[in-house]
C-alpha cells in the first residue's frame, strides 16, 4: 500500500510517499480502507517534535531517539470503510463507513490501517449519515477534543464563553458545540478567520493582532485556549467568580499554578482529552440534525503531504485542511 513515511524529525520534506505492507488484521482488529484523513497542527508539532522540554523528550524516547522507529506513518484521524474483519469482531462488519481515532498508534497518512474494535487509546464509529469522508475524518480529534473541554466546563444556557485560536481544527467545533448548549460565543482569531467565525455561530469575534481581550473589561464564565497563548493571570482575571480557565496545550508553568487554585472558585481545567464511543455518537448525531459542520479550509491528496504540511505550518488554516487518499470522495 501507498503511505507518507515519516523519515526524521525536521521540515515537512522528511514525509515522503513510500510503497510499505498493507497491514493484515488480528483477531480483534477492524481493517479500514482510508479514504480521508487530516493534517493538525498536532501533527506538524510530532513531525518537527518542537514540544516543551517535558512533552518532547518522553515523545522522543518512545518513537525514537534519533528518527523515528517506533512509529512511521503520522495522521491521528481518518474516515474510511471497512475493508475486512479479524474473527473476533462483532460490531464491525466489511463495507461499514466509520470514523476513526488511531490514537498512539497513528497512521492515517496511509491507503490502510488496522485498528482494534475497542481500545482505551483508539476509537472508531459509524460516520454520520449523508456525511462524506472529508466532512466525517476531522470528527474523531478536533470535534472530540472540543467537547471534552467543554463538557468539563459544565456550559449552561446564557453562559458566555470566549474561545482563544478559534480558527483552527478544534476552535470551530468549540464555537458550535458551545453554541448549542446555549452559550453566548466569543471567538478569538486573526483578521481573515473573523468572517468564517461568525458564519457558525460566533456572537463576537476578535482580532487578537488588534485587541487584548483580557484588557477588555469584559467577563467571562469560560475561558477556551485552545492554543496555549492566553496568559494566566489575566486570563483568570477575565473570568466571573466561579469561572473555568480551558487550556487544551498547557504550559507546565500553568499547570503548577492551577493546582494552587484561585479565589472565586475559580478553576483550570487541562490534561488529555478522554474519547469515547458515546462521545463520537453524541457530534456524528449533531452533524446529522445539523447543528454541527467540519469547517474545511482546503483539501490535499496524500501524494502532497508535504505541501499539506507547509501550509498547516503558515497558520492561516482555516478549521481542517483534509487529505484524500486514493483520489476517491464521497
Amino acid at each position: 500500500m501507498k503511505a507518507a513515511v515519516w523519515t526524521a524529525y525536521g521540515p515537512a520534506s522528511v514525509l515522503q510517499i513510500r510503497e510499505v505492507e498493507t497491514p493484515t488484521p488480528r483477531d480483534n482488529q477492524v481493517r479500514i480502507r482510508i479514504r480521508a484523513t487530516t493534517v493538525t497542527a498536532g501533527d506538524v508539532e510530532m513531525r518537527t517534535l518542537k514540544l516543551p522540554m517535558f512533552l518532547g523528550l518522553p515523545m522522543r524516547l518512545y518513537v525514537g531517539l534519533t528518527k523515528p522507529a517506533r512509529l512511521t506513518v503520522l495522521g491521528q484521524e481518518l474516515a474510511g470503510e471497512v475493508d475486512s474483519v479479524g474473527k473476533d469482531v462483532t460490531r464491525f462488519k466489511a463495507g461499514d463507513r466509520v470514523c476513526a481515532f488511531a490514537g498512539f498508534r497513528l497512521g492515517g497518512y496511509a491507503e490502510y490501517i488496522c485498528l482494534p474494535e475497542t481500545s482505551g487509546d483508539s476509537l472508531m464509529g459509524p460516520m454520520p449519515a449523508d456525511a462524506s469522508f472529508e466532512q466525517a475524518a476531522a470528527l474523531p480529534f478536533g470535534a472530540l477534543e472540543a467537547l471534552h473541554f467543554l463538557t468539563k466546563a459544565e456550559i449552561q444556557p446564557g453562559d458566555e464563553v470566549l474561545i482563544n485560536g478559534a480558527g483552527g481544527s478544534i476552535g470551530t467545533f468549540g464555537v458550535q458545540l458551545a453554541k448549542h448548549f446555549g452559550a453566548s460565543v466569543t471567538a478569538v482569531d486573526s483578521a481573515p478567520k473573523l468572517e468564517m467565525l461568525r458564519s457558525i455561530g460566533a456572537d463576537h469575534a476578535l482580532d487578537y493582532q488588534q485587541e487584548n481581550y483580557w484588557e477588555s473589561g469584559e467577563r467571562y464564565d469560560v475561558i477556551f485556549d485552545v492554543i496555549g497563548t492566553s496568559p494566566y493571570t489575566p486570563s483568570m482575571n477575565a473570568l466571573r467568580p466561579g469561572g473555568r480557565f480551558l487550556m487544551a496545550n498547557p504550559r507546565l508553568s500553568y499547570l503548577m499554578r492551577g493546582l494552587v487554585g484561585q479565589g472565586s472558585g475559580k478553576r483550570l481545567i487541562a490534561g488529555s482529552a478522554a474519547r469515547t464511543a458515546e462521545d463520537l455518537a453524541f457530534v456524528a448525531e449533531r452533524m446529522e440534525a445539523g447543528d454541527l459542520e467540519t469547517v474545511i479550509d482546503r483539501t490535499f491528496p496524500l501524494e502532497d503531504i508535504v505541501g499539506a504540511h507547509e501550509y498547516v505550518e503558515t497558520g492561516a488554516k482555516q478549521g481542517n485542511l483534509v487529505i484524500t487518499v486514493g483520489g476517491d470522495k464521497a
